[in-house]
């Protein structure tokens, strides 16, 4: 079962599309509107419903830029590269050394260290171009274990702001999210997608195809071309979607 996608419909799916930046796609039969999100649009992601679009204007890059910025960020991605893995795979697994090390769950090993995420402004929930990101908690240490830490801080600000987001969506009248459906290069990060689960206290759910979004631009251009009479029918086709 899909836990709070059984209830509620498409009413009750938040789409997350995480990459360089994030998108926060809800849809409602009837409109809502959100100081800070952008919609209700009629009709522009399925058939009868409105559309609310909540966003962060970085999120991959912000956690490129937090890596990239701290000192012994260089020597991280060289040894990443050399092993050939992503970086935030090599930071992921020093998060399980750590804290299997220091026999605490690995989301407390950032307690003490406080990140906000807006490094190019605030897109939602409250529409601040001007504000900017904040990093509170660091000591004098700046080795690999230090990065790790303030990463996995980073990657929970981003978590706790979809929180955010999706409190303001519901305090405005949106009917009640029940599950998250999350694709885009950061769907493949576990650490992304555990920390938005623990923050939200909802199921997520990841597409079975690694490039969904690009899956999706082909299921939009074979209705249009004639392939498939809609939307729904092309992604019911074989190849699927999640």
């Amino acid at each position: 079962g899909e836990g709070g996608c059984d209830e509620g419909g498409l009413e009750a799916r938040l789409g997350l599309i995480a990459g360089t930046s994030t998108c926060h796609m809800a849809s409602s039969h009837e409109p809502v509107f959100v100081r800070g999100v952008w919609g209700p649009y009629y009709g522009a992601m399925f058939p009868s419903f409105n559309l609310n679009e909540g966003g962060q204007s970085a999120a991959g890059a912000f956690l490129d830029f937090v890596i990239v910025s701290h000192p012994a960020g260089a020597a991280a991605i060289a040894a990443a590269d050399a092993a050939g893995e992503p970086v935030a795979a090599r930071l992921n697994r020093r998060l399980d050394e750590l804290a299997a090390a220091r026999r605490v769950p690995l989301p407390t090993l950032a307690s003490d260290v406080h990140v906000t995420p807006d490094v190019n402004g605030n897109r939602s929930p409250l529409a601040d171009p001007a504000m900017r990101a904040g990093v509170v908690g660091v000591g004098l240490a700046s080795g690999e274990d230090e990065l790790a830490i303030v990463y996995l801080a980073a990657v929970q600000s981003l978590a706790y702001q979809t929180r955010q987001i999706v409190e303001a969506m519901q305090a405005a009248g949106h009917p009640t999210i029940g599950c998250v459906f999350v694709c885009g290069g950061l769907s493949k990060n576990p650490l992304y997608v555990s920390s938005h689960a623990d923050a939200l206290r909802l199921p997520l759910h990841i597409p079975t195809n690694d490039e969904a979004v690009l899956l999706g631009a082909a299921v939009l251009a074979a209705t249009a071309g004639g392939a498939h009479a809609s939307v729904s029918e092309a992604a019911r086709s074989p190849a699927g979607l999640w």
